[in-house]
């Protein structure tokens, strides 16, 4: 195992190893469950395990043995979602059969179930080439995501149209063994080469997917590959129904593959993005999962709220300027009337990550935050180290930043901006300016 002074505080990650995608976020006998793709085996991506861990304050985490693991029949076990039912734990999840590479290759969905949450029984495919329709691959088709509606199972699945694009499909069962295809959610190609990890709350009428080789748009969409969130009805007999347009979820360097609880508003994301490098391998692991975070509505937007459990350490009221130390914890400033901000985190010397409200955006620079990560992307911003997000001008102004030993994590009035950092474990030094008709600044111990 890593050394823990060089191992995330608070943060989800392998004990060991390469970790991805969040799956299977429930709540069972009153404890949270997560589990994550994950190969103990090498910092690179290899035959996916579940990993699995358990909390009771979705802060401190207990490890557990891998929920599933690669056997004769499966070379992976891909992404999928979690359910409680009948007093058991249920995992739907994607079977991953190389089978020689190509259009041989087979995703297709299987079920897991468990009597005490922590050892599980695979029992076989339940949605295969027979559910799947002719005119989709089976070699593209994953992730599973299950909701309940009465008494009717259902589960959204990322696909694929044979010589088309990315699609997000829906399946109905009474059972959760005996599965019928139902519609295609939008019934038109996604405008990424491959849509994955779709989630939908019938709750928020909230609808989650990330896309990969999304295009650009202006200075925004910038990673390799992007997720999303739209809001609208999800009718089985006519489709997702959206009421407005795609939004960035995230709009930080390292994000992805984002779930939900199956019966509480809260996500995790992947803290993290493919084709890029991981500093952390020197510590014996790579990825780790963002801050849980707890989803609203607010305005008719997303709002997301970081989930921690903290003690206050210092409260500052209406100032300009402000020096303090932020390492393992969490800041809150509060503005009215906020016309500039600038804050340094991380800094040591001439080395830190900055978050500077610019002109009529929110710009994050991690070109100086230590040791350089590089990814797949080539264009100016990410050449130089930058991500932006929107400025909604407000009359309050809330940005809660959360820190671990690798990671930042900014939110400014729901919207997020999350990155990884890889700086020397004593750099956490914060320095703060900004200008506002009145302010105050509180900062957490988190444990």
């Amino acid at each position: 195992m890593a050394d823990l002074f060089n191992f995330p505080a608070f943060h989800i990650t392998g004990e060991r190893g390469w970790i991805n995608d969040p799956n299977g976020l429930v709540k069972f006998r009153g404890e949270y469950h997560v589990f994550f793709q994950h190969y103990p085996g090498a910092t690179k991506w290899g035959p996916m395990h579940w990993g699995h861990v358990k909390s009771r304050d979705l802060m401190h985490w207990e490890r557990l043995p891998a929920a599933l693991a690669p056997d004769e029949n499966e070379d992976g076990c891909f992404s999928g979602s979690a359910v409680e039912w009948k007093g058991k734990l249920w995992l739907l999840y994607t079977g991953f059969k190389e089978n020689g590479g190509g259009e041989n290759v087979r995703q297709l969905q299987c079920l897991a179930s468990s009597e005490d949450g922590v050892h599980f029984t695979k029992h076989g495919v339940v949605i295969g080439e027979r559910e799947l329709p002719p005119a989709y691959c089976p070699w593209d088709f994953r992730d599973p995501k299950l909701f309940l509606r009465g008494e009717t199972f259902y589960c959204v699945v990322a696909a694929k149209k044979r010589g088309a694009g990315g699609r997000i499909l829906l399946f109905s069962s009474e059972d959760l063994f005996r599965w019928a295809f139902v519609c295609d959610l939008f019934g038109s190609d996604a405008a990424g080469f491959m849509t994955e990890c779709p989630d939908y709350r019938d709750d928020l009428r909230l609808l989650l997917y990330s896309e990969q080789f999304y295009p650009a748009q202006g200075n925004f969409c910038r990673n390799i590959h992007s997720s999303f969130y739209r809001f609208g009805e999800l009718d089985p007999a006519r489709g997702f129904l959206p009421a407005g347009g795609a939004h960035l979820l995230d709009y930080g360097f390292d994000f992805y593959a984002a779930q939900t609880f199956a019966d509480e508003p809260v996500l995790f994301g992947w803290l993290n993005m493919w084709e890029r490098s991981n500093p952390t391998e020197a510590f014996g692991f790579a990825g780790q999962l963002t801050v849980p975070r707890r989803l609203s509505v607010r305005e008719g937007r997303l709002w997301q709220t970081p989930v921690y459990a903290g003690a206050p350490v210092r409260e500052e009221k209406n100032f300009s300027v402000l020096s303090d130390r932020l390492l393992v914890g969490a800041v809150k400033i509060q503005a009215r009337g906020l016309r500039a901000f600038s804050v340094k985190l991380r800094k040591k010397g001439e080395n830190f990550a900055s978050f500077v409200l610019g002109e009529g955006e929110w710009v994050f620079d991690r070109s100086k935050a230590g040791e350089p990560i590089v990814g797949a992307e080539k264009d100016a911003d990410s050449l130089a180290g930058i991500r932006r997000m929107p400025y909604i001008p407000d009359e309050e102004t809330c940005i809660e930043i959360v820190g671990d030993r690798f990671s930042l994590e900014i939110f400014v009035n729901g919207m997020a901006l999350s990155s990884v950092v890889c700086l020397p474990a004593d750099a956490d030094g914060l320095e703060l300016e900004l200008d506002a008709k009145r302010c105050t600044y509180r900062r957490f111990a988190v444990k």
